[in-house]
């Protein structure tokens, strides 16, 4: 074994005894004769006990330590720390700018286990309410973990749209009469991207094919065939595909649609145009009706253009609201009115609803029942004070172990809506975490089912549920669900929304925002939307602020 491995040994265990807050000076030594095995001018591996017993900085209990690394691989006092540590809070050891004791009290005191949801944690402005933490801070960690995250390869669509429009544009003004479009994944609105596909149609092919190759907007450019393959600066693919302008609509839709929804198409033609004038021509030849590209997933919506019964997909101009957001008065950084005048004022919407943590979330400062009442008298007053608009009394009550509410019902029954969420004790099996949210559901007073499996996009699974048997019960007490639009979410996720809609089930595009740029996370919410089908018809915040008063009050009286 080389001496680098063993001082990243001997750093874990220092980490790990700090963290758990074993004798200070034990954790100086270890931490010490890491530093001294580091600096060391020949292989520890080599030495024998004696001989390391007397090194400078080790000494003989720590040279037993190295010693039975060594031998075994492993050391037990440090096996024993592991086990008592989830993996997630190691692996938060390893992010620059915070030590032991910083990932102790994210650990300890705001209840995070892993990398993901700390992430989240700082996107939510959480971490700032934490002892020893503040936004400077906070900011740091949020960059650290975002450098991280981008290494894998993988990226969530909020994290490159720009970036790629960006490199459209810039090819586009190269070949300013090409016909230039994406395709693949990013095409389909798909919310993690692997590789960016772009196609490119021009006259000359072989001209656009060699000026792409020697420019430099992207690096590590190379190619094969007709492809010009080469990355961004953050890691992330690109895939150009340069064919002959009157290929270039064929080659679009090979290039955007998935495997199993190509296939399906091609099956039903006979003769394949080989120079469409617009992919519509393609779908047309399969007598079917144009389906728009982030609906190419395999094969439902296939069925649905073969009988003229595409959606009217939601537009973002369709939204007249926006439900569950938080403010100062929980874990939020912008107060109630401030929220309300950017959702009128900047977004022209008609009603906000506020839904600040409930009392259990203790690390979001969720509200008592006493700051329960002091807010809705706020929303009060504000709601005599703005023309024109209107604010929706509203919670996040968290749904406990059992499936309960956060609150007793003389409570519940003052909120105008409530978003019923897991944030806690999310190690369930499957059986247990759905009829958890079953039992919420059946609440009379759950309103919105939010962010249905916690998860938390290239971070965290979501807990495990029956997605059927949560919806089916959704739709026997006419509850809605949530579309968390916060692009770390994204839960419902989209392959259930055809089946909740098939149920009769209503969805809401909810941003989550806990600031005022987080409604146009909205943005993200009605892409992905899209992608599940969903239509303005079905959704509850494109309802205008007549038609979701009727609503709320009609489930009132329920």
């Amino acid at each position: 074994m080389e001496n680098k491995p063993i001082v990243r040994k001997l750093r874990l265990l220092s980490q790990l005894m700090e963290l758990h807050e074993v004798n200070p000076f034990k954790i100086r030594s270890i931490a010490n004769a890491a530093f001294k095995v580091d600096k060391l001018p020949y292989p520890a591996a080599e030495k024998s006990f004696e001989q390391l017993e007397k090194v400078d900085g080790i000494g003989k209990s720590i040279a037993a330590k190295i010693t039975e690394l060594l031998e075994t691989g492993t050391m037990a006092e440090l096996d024993e720390l592991l086990a008592k540590t989830p993996d997630g809070v190691v692996e938060m050891m390893g992010i620059k700018g915070i030590g032991p004791k910083k990932v102790a009290i994210i650990w300890r005191d705001l209840g995070i286990e892993n990398t993901g949801e700390l992430f989240y944690a700082c996107n939510e402005n959480r971490l700032v309410e934490a002892k020893g933490f503040g936004l400077k801070t906070q900011e740091d960690i949020r960059k650290a973990i975002e450098f991280r995250m981008a290494s894998n390869g993988k990226f969530l669509y909020a994290q490159v749209e720009a970036e790629a429009k960006e490199l459209l544009e810039e090819i586009k003004s190269i070949f300013p009469g090409a016909l230039i479009e994406f395709a693949g994944g990013f095409r389909r609105l798909s919310e993690i991207i692997g590789e960016l596909t772009i196609v490119l149609g021009s006259r000359d092919q072989e001209i656009a094919f060699n000026t792409l190759l020697h420019s430099e907007i992207i690096r590590n450019i190379n190619s094969i065939g007709n492809h010009i393959s080469g990355e961004f600066k953050n890691g992330l693919l690109v895939d150009i595909i340069c064919v002959e302008k009157r290929y270039f609509y064929k080659e679009l839709f090979l290039q955007t649609g998935d495997d199993e929804h190509v296939q399906a198409i091609l099956e039903r033609i006979d003769n394949v145009p080989d120079q469409p004038e617009h992919e519509e021509l393609i779908y047309t030849k399969a007598g079917l009706d144009f389906i728009f590209p982030e609906l190419r997933e395999g094969t439902t919506f296939i069925k649905k253009a073969e009988i003229n019964n595409l959606p009217q997909l939601i537009h973002f101009h369709d939204l007249k609201g926006a439900l569950h957001n938080h403010s100062t008065w929980s874990d939020g950084i912008n107060t109630v009115e401030e929220m309300a005048l950017y959702c009128r004022d900047e977004l022209k919407l008609e009603y906000l609803g506020m839904c600040d943590h409930s009392k259990s979330a203790f690390y979001a400062k969720g509200l008592s029942i006493e700051r329960v009442l002091q807010q809705q008298e706020e929303i009060d007053h504000l709601n005599k004070k703005l023309n024109g608009f209107h604010i929706f009394k509203g919670i996040e009550s968290d749904i406990l172990f059992d499936g309960s509410l956060d609150y007793p019902d003389e409570i519940l029954q003052r909120f105008d809506f409530i978003v019923a969420s897991v944030h806690s004790i999310l190690k369930m099996d499957k059986e247990k975490a759905t009829s958890r949210l079953i039992r919420a559901v059946e609440n009379p007073y759950t309103t919105i089912l939010g962010h249905p499996t916690g998860r938390l996009l290239l971070s965290r699974d979501g807990y495990p549920i029956d997605h059927k048997k949560v919806i089916d019960a959704c739709a026997a007490n006419n509850v809605v669900i949530e579309i968390n639009a916060n692009p770390f979410r994204l839960d419902l996720d989209w392959r259930w929304h055809q089946y909740a809609l098939d149920k009769g089930v209503w969805l809401s595009i909810n941003p989550d925002a806990h600031r005022k740029e987080g409604f146009l996370d909205m943005h993200y919410g009605v892409l992905v939307a899209r992608k599940g089908g969903l239509y303005k018809e079905r959704c509850l915040n494109a309802l205008s602020l007549q038609e979701i008063k009727q609503v709320f009050e009609k489930r009132k009286l329920r």
